[in-house]
């Protein structure tokens, strides 16, 4: 079996675990573009901290959950957003004002959405976390 989005697989088996209510949870296919996805998740405070083994060419995470993740999920097709055009897309993904990020990726790298209005960069969404 191959994986077709391993970011959004990623999403899914973190998601899991948490309804699962597991304290951690591995993922077993994993990219650098990850591990900034994962970052991001920690910098917001929606994981607690994740470890990244690397075995020759296969990466693998291990994501301490802290129990904040009501949904996350990859935003498919990775749409291209302007500096000033991120209200669109929180209305469409975030339940309500202030709640919740949008992860993006962005000339200067990942980021959430609201790093990216105060740095005033455009970027393509990746993932919605809340």
């Amino acid at each position: 079996m191959s994986l077709m989005d391993p970011i959004a697989d990623a999403l899914v088996q973190i998601k899991n675990a948490e309804d699962a209510s597991k304290k951690e949870c591995a993922i077993q296919h994993g990219s650098n573009f990850l591990g900034e996805v994962l970052n991001t998740m920690k910098e917001n405070e929606y994981i607690e901290s994740y470890e990244k083994k690397v075995e020759g060419s296969i990466i693998t995470y291990s994501v301490k959950l802290g129990g904040k993740i009501n949904e996350c999920k990859a935003i498919k097709p990775r749409y291209a957003v302007k500096k000033d055009a991120y209200e669109k897309y929180e209305k469409r993904y975030l339940p309500a004002r202030d709640i919740g990020l949008l992860i993006v990726s962005t000339s200067q790298g990942v980021m959430s959405h609201t790093q990216a209005k105060s740095k005033g960069l455009g970027g393509r969404l990746v993932a919605f976390v809340y």
